[in-house]
């Protein structure tokens, strides 16, 4: 990548959520531009970084020597400094259920830029609500960005929850050769539906009631629905995961347990969404969408077909284009689907 912009970018982090901030570490690693973050997650109960925030920036900054002034808890201004990117054998521990694939997901780009392989193991939650959880990044994320070049594989060694955390999620990253454009317009031939309800230390009632709201929302048989019990993991928790693959890809609904809602609420919400994503033709869910920006414009160019854009993935459009000599542009191309484009400026 370009090194030659060393200006540092002023970027205001009142819209974005962690999301910004994320996509800012990890385009300052690869590009090596310097960026100031101000008012950070303004807009939230809880502004400024909270413990997961912090591990990314920790994490971003120990993977390029980076050189930081606002790394505290509650801070709500960032100044970081990249420096050059080192391979490693590095390990992250959020010390709480906080997300471990942001964290994978903040460093990979940086990571796949290095200059020999790394290996990440990451200690906190793996299936958190507002976060890919695990079978996500396996299933649906990387089968993507593999296809792009990237060589990249993950394994969960301990299933976490919130709060608790103690899960272990670990990755094995190769340096990319060559970034390929992405073209994801079609999911290709439906091969399979799914579905899998992760279970630790709670009532195993709860899991009976998800498997048998989300069977009844999708018209699926029970037995579609596997039960596993996580009874390694540190604390107790739930998640409920429904998915579809296609010949192309794969998505991927998640309900998480969360105190004072029901497991009717949570298989609920993911039957629904699974039940929208396959109700449409596009290939790319709402989720999916926002994380494919970044893989895309690396490779400086490509397109794909999603169901809606969110303010979410058009701030992180907006974003991306600050530090990369990238355009998106989002046309309609039907009822309820969109293309997504990005090309390369001249």
């Amino acid at each position: 990548m370009s090194k030659t912009n060393t200006s540092i970018l002023s970027i205001s982090g009142e819209s974005g959520g962690g999301q910004l901030l994320r996509s800012s570490l990890s385009l300052a690693l690869v590009t090596g531009r310097p960026f100031r973050m101000t008012n950070i997650r303004g807009k939230r109960p809880k502004p400024g970084l909270m413990r997961q925030h912090l591990t990314c920036v920790k994490a971003a900054a120990e993977v390029c020597g980076a050189e930081v002034e606002g790394a505290e808890m509650g801070s709500t201004e960032l100044v970081f400094t990249p420096g050059k990117i080192a391979a490693g054998d590095y390990r992250f521990a959020i010390g709480s259920g906080g997300s471990t694939t942001l964290v994978l997901q903040t460093l990979l780009p940086a990571l796949l830029h290095a200059e020999a392989s790394s290996t990440l193991r990451i200690e906190g939650g793996t299936h958190n609500p507002m976060a890919p959880p695990f079978e996500f990044i396996e299933k649906c994320f990387l089968p993507v960005i593999q296809s792009m070049g990237v060589d990249a594989t993950v394994t969960l060694e301990r299933p976490g929850f919130m709060q608790a955390g103690g899960g272990v999620l670990t990755a094995h990253i190769t340096p990319i050769k060559k970034w390929k454009k992405l073209k994801l317009t079609e999911r290709g031939d439906p091969m399979e539906i799914f579905g899998r309800v992760l279970h630790a230390h709670l009532p195993g009632e709860i899991a009976q009631r998800e498997i048998t709201t989300a069977s009844k929302i999708l018209e699926w048989p029970e037995n579609h629905i596997d039960l596993r019990y996580a009874n390694d993991s540190t604390g107790p928790g739930n998640a409920i995961l429904l998915g579809a693959r296609f010949a192309k890809v794969c998505e991927i609904s998640t309900g998480i347990a969360q105190m004072g809602k029901s497991a009717e609420a949570v298989a609920t919400g993911a039957a629904k969404g699974l039940r929208g994503y396959l109700a449409s033709t596009a290939p790319v869910g709402v989720h999916m969408a926002d994380q494919l920006l970044l893989p895309m414009a690396l490779a400086g160019g490509g397109v794909f077909h999603t169901l809606s854009i969110t303010d979410h993935t058009r701030t992180n459009m907006a974003l991306i284009e600050q530090f990369l000599p990238v355009k998106f542009s989002v046309e309609e191309i039907g009822p309820g689907a969109k293309a997504v484009r990005v090309t390369r400026l001249v």
